[in-house]
């Protein structure tokens, strides 16, 4: 980390030559207002003190540190062994050992921690060669006994550590070291920092923002910038977006299960809703997402994102949008306070909303202003309008497939079946045509899922089909008797069950209508044989061994024996003039190595002919390996002794000369 001061100026050369391009971004962003996605509800603060719970008994001091805190941030009590456990594994010899027990005594607020011994370990840590995590380890420690600290010998100390050490990490504790420090001391360019650090965050999205090395940087970041602005009383150089951007990465991780992790959830949300500077307002569900005519109204809470009042105030709606088609319900819509001053709610159901999914857009006004609330402009919530819905104009048809006449038309009242099983064979189509209307409104509505199931009743072998939906809104099935046969149910005839199945995210009452029985009648190809039905699915199947390829089928003996005598005839013509002209094996060297070359290149000819009449090509590499290396190793030795005679030669003639 540079210093401090000199980056100051160096921060101010740049701010001036950046002005233009925030100003363009500022027109950029507008009509964008970003907003906290969720809040800390006390479903989930509940969830986090059952956390810090479960770390009980402790197991170490920092697990107890956590939990002690996490307990003391959600105002619930804390163990009554706690300080106990403190008193007995606190090492005074080590610092950071001293650091989580004493922030753990001072939340209990009744525990004693042999403070002697705990003051000259601390003080000693505080040196010129200390890092920075030494430095905010002991300073805070020291704060939390309530010990004097040496302010000017600590921001000596920790400019020359963050020299050495310019991390994100150790710039963050610079926050917090740098707000424990006298009121004489002046950390105005700590203050400053806090907008180099926001620097080195990353966007996600445009919603989250978040710090390489997830949720410790990123909380603790928020909670020291809260505190070094409460210590000079000036606001932090931050954005409202990086507030609600930072906010939302911090709620993201209000699930997790880690004591330390769930400890800076708390911390930093705390942080965002308890301060003089920036509070940001979140809007939240309280009753459920789902309106129906049995629960008409939607109840909305504004609070901090610790659940929290922000004070009196009124909620209207900028509009409400349906999400499949964008269409507008309403606009302008002043919601009702319900004695809660948090909490506002609407009869939804008033503007008569089709059913689906709607995106609302809030606004809140405070009756006494106040700039530091963040969020307040706009606001979102999805609600889901449901209803019930109904089956009517439902007929069963037989139809002939060649003609296209209906030779049977049942009529169907949902939800009783055909009392008996109707007939159709390959010659003949089945179809089934019905309407879905909303309840509310007697009109026919789509639904996401309209399925007909065949299920044959002997074997339970099933087949699921869509169904077919006209711009009327009027649904329809088809199955083809002959073609389904064949290209479904394996041609197995029989009695199979026909049920309509139906479902959507909006309707209250999705369900499965077990409609008629129907005896389908296959065509039977007397060459096809008829599929083996297995009793259950989960019989073993049959064990597959696996096999070679067959060779293939090698010519005959008089066929072979011509094409190797062709083969051989070229040997024997060099045989007959060897044998005419004479053969000179005097240059032939009598070594082991000139022997073993020529045997084994002959034994490799001979090999080739073995592979090609009875081994595979496993056995030949075998051995292929070991006649290769001797062969090798022969010629290597055989070429040696060839040139060293020729070189030996050619020396002799020379002297000759």
């Amino acid at each position: 980390m540079c210093d401090l001061s000199t980056r100051e100026d160096r921060n101010t050369g740049r701010m001036a030559k950046g002005i233009g391009l925030l100003l363009l971004l500022a027109f950029a962003i507008t009509g964008h207002a970003l907003r906290p996605i969720s809040t800390l509800t006390l479903e989930d603060q509940a969830r986090l003190r059952a956390v810090f719970e479960q770390a009980q008994p402790f197991t170490d001091l920092a697990h107890a540190h956590y939990s002690i805190l996490g307990l003391t941030l959600l105002s619930a009590p804390a163990p009554k062994d706690a300080c106990t456990f403190l008193k007995a594994k606190v090492d005074v010899s080590n610092v950071q050992s001293l650091y989580h027990a004493t922030a753990a005594a001072k939340a209990l607020g009744n525990c004693q921690l042999n403070a002697a011994q705990a003051k000259q370990t601390l003080n000693s840590a505080l040196n010129e060669s200390a890092d920075v995590p030494t430095l905010f380890y002991a300073v805070s420690a020291l704060d939390s006994l309530k010990f004097p600290i040496n302010s000017a010998d600590v921001a000596k100390f920790l400019k020359a550590a963050l020299k050495k050490d310019d991390s994100l990490l150790s710039q963050i504790y610079g926050l917090y070291i740098a707000s424990k420090l006298s009121a004489e001391t002046d950390v105005t360019e700590y203050l400053n920092s806090v907008e180099d650090i926001a620097a080195q965050a990353d966007e996600i999205d445009d919603v989250y923002l978040q710090f390489e090395g997830g949720i410790l940087p990123s909380a603790m970041f928020i909670d020291g910038s809260v505190k070094i602005s409460e210590k000079t009383n000036k606001k932090p150089a931050l954005t409202e977006e990086q507030v609600v951007m930072a906010g939302n990465y911090i709620l993201s991780r209000k699930t997790t299960q880690n004591v330390r992790n769930a400890y800076l959830v708390v911390l930093a949300t705390k942080a965002l809703s308890n301060n003089k500077f920036f509070v940001a307002v979140g809007f939240s569900l309280a009753s459920s997402i789902t309106v129906s005519p049995a629960q008409p109204k939607i109840i909305v809470q504004v609070t901090d994102l610790m659940t929290g009042s922000i004070g009196q105030l009124s909620v209207s709606t900028k509009s409400a949008v349906r999400k499949s088609d964008r269409s507008k319900l309403f606009t302008e819509k002043k919601l009702a306070g319900t004695g809660d001053k948090t909490k506002f709610d609407l009869n939804f159901l008033e503007s008569k909303p089709a059913p689906g999914f709607y995106d609302v857009t809030l606004v809140g006004k405070l009756t006494k202003p106040d700039s530091k609330f963040i969020g307040l402009s706009e606001g979102s919530i999805t609600v889901k309008v449901v209803t019930e819905v109904i089956v009517e104009g439902v007929e069963l048809l037989v139809i002939d497939r060649d003609q296209s006449i209906a030779t049977k038309t049942v009529n169907v009242q949902h939800p009783k079946k055909v009392a008996s099983p109707i007939d159709a064979d390959y010659h003949q189509n089945v179809m089934l045509k019905f309407v879905l209307k909303d309840k509310a409104t007697n009109k026919p509505m789509p639904v996401h899922q309209a399925f007909i199931r065949m299920a044959n009743l002997k074997t339970k072998q099933e087949v699921i089909f869509t169904s077919d939906r006209t711009d009327t809104l009027q649904y329809s099935f088809k199955l083809d008797v002959a073609e389904s046969g064949r290209d479904h149910f394996n041609a197995l005839s029989g009695k199979y069950s026909m049920e309509l199945i139906i479902g959507d995210a909006s309707i209250q009452n999705p369900f499965l209508w077990h409609v008629a029985d129907v005896n389908l009648k296959f065509y039977e190809d007397p060459s096809r044989k008829a599929p083996e039905v297995a009793s259950s699915p989960y019989e073993p199947k049959p064990v597959i061994d696996h096999m070679f390829r067959v060779p293939e089928k090698r010519p005959s003996k008089t066929v072979s024996s011509l094409f190797t005598g062709l083969i051989a005839v070229p040997l024997l013509v060099l045989l007959a003039l060897w044998a005419k002209l004479g053969v000179n094996l005097s240059n032939f060297p009598m070594s082991l190595s000139a022997v073993g070359f020529h045997v084994g290149l002959g034994a490799i000819f001979g090999l080739f002919y073995c592979y090609w009449s009875y081994l595979n090509m496993f056995q030949t590499i075998r051995y292929l390996t070991i006649i290769g290396i001797v062969t090798f190793i022969c010629g290597n030795r055989l070429l040696g002794s060839i040139a060293a005679r020729k070189l030996a030669r050619s020396s002799r003639y020379k002297g000759l000369r």
